[in-house]
């Protein structure tokens, strides 16, 4: 019983750290050389702007939902028109789902280390491409 105990609180001790790193990441959304910023739209029709990681490949602009906070994702999904800031200039992009190949040749490109999938509660990763409009 005393294992159980234990094994208990280091789950949800565990469960915490990756809140909070989750959290702190939404909320100070550090941008640095590698990011852009994605504004998608809501069902209201309200902007919603997230600094991301920027991947290349083959050419081409894409994003990764890496984290377990991905309402940008979602909308991005819904509405694909989405405006993308790289480099300080704003354009409009068109966001086209990624799978099949292209999806395990991106995630193959861009790989994510241990540690900071151990700090993001080892989320599912999902790509977008991003077509210049």
């Amino acid at each position: 019983m005393k294992s159980l105990k234990i094994l208990a609180y280091l789950l949800v001790g565990y469960v915490a750290i990756v809140v909070v790193f989750e959290s702190l990441l939404g909320y100070f959304q550090p941008a640095g050389q590698g990011t852009i910023v994605v504004t998608t739209t809501d069902d209201d029709g309200a902007a919603h702007s997230r600094v991301v990681a920027r991947m290349e490949s083959d050419g081409k602009l894409y994003v990764a939902a890496n984290h377990w906070p991905r309402a940008w994702f979602r909308q991005a999904l819904e509405r694909p028109d989405v405006s993308v800031t790289v480099d300080g200039e704003t354009r409009a992009y068109l966001a086209v789902s990624v799978d099949g190949a292209e999806h395990e040749r991106v995630d193959a490109a861009g790989p994510l280390g241990f540690g900071f999938r151990v700090l993001t509660g080892f989320p599912p990763r999902y790509f977008l491409r991003l077509d210049p409009k």
